[in-house]
């Protein structure tokens, strides 16, 4: 029961996020959206004494490769993304992540999938082609940031299969404050050169302050235990919420159409997702 919530509060959270992206992208440049996001959620971590339990300098190498590939990169990548793309286009794409995840996995792992995992693949990659051919035909700006969150995705996938030892050795709390530390380092320059063309609007300060406590915090926080509990290929499924939520919210308040080969291809991921999770005999 206690996974079932830890999926649903992920994808509730996560879901939601590329709707405070553009949000703050009404006042703020896409850096500093990134570094305020990272340095607000840093600094509240940092306050919970289970946050600074030591951990081993031999996983140092590790902590330093998810501050890059968790956070820094991807999170400088959404928001300079959706200058071009709407947030709900955003998290259909930010939905393949199980696809990527169970891909780069193999390849980590040196482990050739099997029959119906391979299929699961195939269909999962066909679906993320459904989804960004629209606009990859649409103009160079909007292919632009079709690619630039399918590079944020892979930056996720390759994360989330590091992330599962080193979670389940020293628990989330300690790993994510020092993810989120060395994070708030590497994205500090383009914070403050965004900092200097930023605007100011109040809704725009608390889509960013959500998105740090609630998108950065609270539901890394749960991905870590999430990723502890189940594994990492088990815990990418969260992202299935993800473009649900996204859309829905993207055309409440966002006025943001739906594509309907979108909407095909979102079904595809999850399809393929589900065949490649499957355990085969001889796997």
């Amino acid at each position: 029961m206690l996974d079932w919530g830890l999926f649903a509060a992920i994808g509730t959270i996560w879901g939601s996020s590329f709707l405070f992206i553009a949000i703050g992208l009404d006042a703020f440049e896409p850096g500093l959206i990134t570094w305020l996001r990272v340095a607000m959620v840093t600094a509240t971590l940092w306050l919970v004494p289970a946050a600074r339990a030591p951990m081993d300098r031999e996983d140092r190498a590790r902590l330093l490769a998810l501050s890059l590939l968790w956070v820094a990169v991807p999170f400088t990548l959404f928001p300079l993304a959706q200058q071009w793309i709407t947030s709900g286009l955003t998290g259909l794409l930010n939905g393949a992540l199980p696809i990527f995840a169970t891909t780069i996995g193999a390849v980590m792992l040196h482990r050739l999938p099997g029959r119906a995992q391979a299929t699961g693949l195939v269909v999962g990659f066909a679906g993320v082609a459904a989804i960004a051919l629209p606009s990859l035909a649409a103009g160079s700006n909007e292919a632009l940031g079709v690619l630039l969150v399918l590079a944020a995705v892979s930056c996720y996938g390759v994360a989330i299969n590091i992330a599962a030892p080193i979670t389940q050795r020293y628990g989330s709390l300690p790993v994510m404050a020092r993810m989120l530390g060395l994070a708030a380092i590497w994205t500090a320059p383009f914070g403050l050169v965004g900092l200097a063309s930023s605007s100011f609007a109040w809704d725009s300060l608390a889509a960013i302050v959500a998105l740090g406590a609630l998108g950065t915090g609270l539901a890394f926080v749960l991905m870590g235990r999430l990723v502890a509990r189940v594994g990492s290929s088990r815990a990418s499924f969260a992202t299935y919420l993800i473009p649900v939520v996204a859309l829905a919210l993207g055309a409440i308040f966002l006025d943001e159409t739906v594509r309907a080969l979108s909407i095909l291809g979102i079904a595809l991921v999850i399809a393929g997702a589900l065949l490649a999770s499957r355990k085969e005999r001889g796997a």
